[in-house]
C-alpha cells in the first residue's frame, strides 16, 4: 500500500477587541495564489512537532505573542481549499488583550472583514461562532483583559462577544459568585465617581459557568 503524503500546517484565528469591537489579526498575501489577498497567518508543522508545540511557535513566529490563551478549533481536509496540492489544515483561535498587539497589526472587524484566501474565511466564522459560545459557558472572555480591571471592563467584554446589551446588577451578581475573579488592594478613579473596585483573574482555575450553575445570557 502506498500512503499519500499530505502536509500538514496550522492556522490562527487571533482575536483583541479593539474599539468596543471584535477584531481579527489579518496578513496580505504577497505572492500566488491570492496574490493581493488577506489571510490569516499560519506555517508548516515541523517534524516531531505537536500540534500545540506548532500553534505555539507559528504564533509566535507571525505575531511576537506568547502565553496568550490558545485553543484548537477545527480541523480542514478538502484538498481543493489550496491549488498548491492537498493539506490539512488545523486550526487554533487566539485571544489576545489589544495592548499586547503591535501598533502596526492589521486588524479588521472579525464579523465583517476583507475578502480572504484560501479556505480562511470559513475558518474565522468557525473562530467566531466558537468564541460566542464559549462566552456562553466559560470565564474565556477574561482573557481579552489587561489586569486589573475593573467590572465594567468585564461587562463590556461580555456585551461585545454576544453583541447585546446585559443588565448591570445581574452581570456583577453572577460574575462575582464564580469565584474566578479575585479582587486587587488597587482602585480606579472614574470621573467624578467614586474609584472603582479593579479585579484579576484567581490564580485557581476559573470556573467554566455551566459548572456553578450559571449559563449567559444574564
Amino acid at each position: 500500500m502506498t500512503l499519500s503524503r499530505v502536509a500538514v500546517r496550522v492556522d490562527l484565528v487571533t482575536f483583541s477587541i479593539v474599539e468596543e469591537e471584535l477584531q481579527v489579526l489579518l496578513w496580505r498575501r504577497a505572492e500566488k495564489p491570492f496574490e493581493g489577498f488577506w489571510m490569516l497567518p499560519g506555517g508548516f508543522v515541523e517534524r516531531r512537532e505537536s500540534l500545540e508545540t506548532a500553534a505555539a511557535r507559528i504564533l509566535r513566529e507571525k505575531t511576537g505573542l506568547e502565553k496568550v490563551y490558545l485553543e484548537q478549533l477545527f480541523t480542514f481536509g478538502d484538498p481543493g481549499n489550496d491549488p498548491r496540492g492537498p493539506f490539512v489544515s488545523i486550526t487554533y483561535y487566539a485571544v489576545v488583550p489589544g495592548s499586547r498587539l503591535s501598533p502596526d497589526s492589521s486588524l479588521y472587524p472579525a464579523r465583517r472583514p476583507p475578502r480572504l484566501a484560501f479556505h480562511h474565511a470559513d475558518v474565522l466564522a468557525q473562530g467566531v461562532e466558537r468564541l460566542r459560545t464559549k462566552t456562553e459557558y466559560s470565564t474565556v472572555p477574561l482573557r481579552f483583559l489587561d489586569e486589573p480591571f475593573t467590572l465594567s471592563d468585564v461587562q463590556g467584554v461580555y456585551e461585545v462577544l454576544l453583541e447585546r446589551p446585559l443588565d448591570k446588577r445581574n452581570f456583577r451578581r453572577k460574575m462575582l459568585a464564580l469565584e474566578a475573579l479575585e479582587e486587587t488592594p488597587q482602585k480606579r478613579r472614574l470621573g467624578a465617581h467614586r474609584p472603582a473596585r479593579l479585579f484579576r483573574v484567581s490564580p485557581a482555575r476559573p470556573y467554566l459557568l455551566k459548572e456553578k450553575g450559571i449559563l449567559f445570557p444574564f
